[in-house]
């Protein structure tokens, strides 16, 4: 079991101060459930239509996998504690980020010591000034970890569903990005818009348009969101042999 995945799964003891035995294996986070909250960076937090796609992204895992998760619409503050009640945060947003604050930038970086993982997803990929001003602000927080190309045979294409690029509300770039600390991947840089593809309106239907693949794009930026979370829950489990059989009967329903 990896470094990161040991301090992911002690991330609430670890915010308290209590440390984390060797070989400990703890829930993540207080429930024990995936939960995706939107990170509140300056104040700015995630608003309109996409404040819709993390409750729809918990609803998509529950709905397809055996994965308990959490529908609550959750926003934290970069500077809060309550930053460390659970391993998962995700950064949205379209316009360049206000440069971390001293405090933000504390509680960030202890988080991704604890082993957090954080998904940033640009809201708007053709300007780029998000995903520019994010990494700025990650090179302040991890100055010795670069962003690489996770290659297609990464383990976050399979986890659940076999994909073999990542795409959002936009086609993006055919490739995903991440910060690889302790044989995880645990910043994702997405230029595709991930929470535009799962948003929904009011009435229940999808908030916006998927270009240009339409029904089926959308289908395969839920899919990655699926992997995403599972990921998460389940790092280890290329090492893990329990799952094989598991993981192959996936496969072969999806051929």
């Amino acid at each position: 079991m990896s470094r990161v995945t040991l301090a992911r799964r002690g991330l609430l003891l670890g915010a308290l101060g209590l440390g984390l035995a060797p070989g400990t294996a703890r829930a993540f986070g207080t429930a024990g459930s995936f939960l995706p909250r939107s990170l509140s960076v300056g104040g700015r937090r995630l608003q309109g239509l996409r404040d819709t796609a993390p409750s729809r992204w918990a609803w998509e895992l529950m709905r397809r996998t055996s994965a308990p998760a959490r529908l609550s619409q959750v926003s934290v503050a970069a500077d809060s504690r309550a930053l460390f009640a659970e391993p998962f945060v995700v950064w949205s947003g379209a316009d360049d980020p206000a440069p971390l604050q001293p405090e933000e930038l504390r509680h960030l970086t202890r988080y991704l010591k604890l082993g957090g993982m954080l998904v940033v997803d640009d809201a708007e990929p053709s300007r780029g000034a998000f995903g520019r001003g994010a990494r700025r602000e990650l090179a302040r927080l991890l100055p010795s970890s670069a962003p690489l190309t996770l290659p297609s045979t990464h383990v976050l294409y399979k986890t659940y569903y076999i994909l073999d690029r990542p795409v959002g509300r936009v086609l993006g770039e055919p490739r995903l990005e991440a910060i690889v600390r302790g044989g995880q991947a645990q910043v994702l840089l997405l230029q595709h818009d991930l929470l535009g593809a799962l948003a929904r309106t009011a009435a229940g239907g999808w908030a916006l348009e998927v270009e240009p693949g339409g029904a089926r794009q959308r289908e395969l930026a839920v899919r990655l969101a699926v992997n995403i979370a599972m990921y998460l829950l389940c790092s280890d489990y290329k090492d893990d042999q329990v799952h094989a059989p598991w993981l192959m009967r996936r496969r072969a329903q999806q051929r």
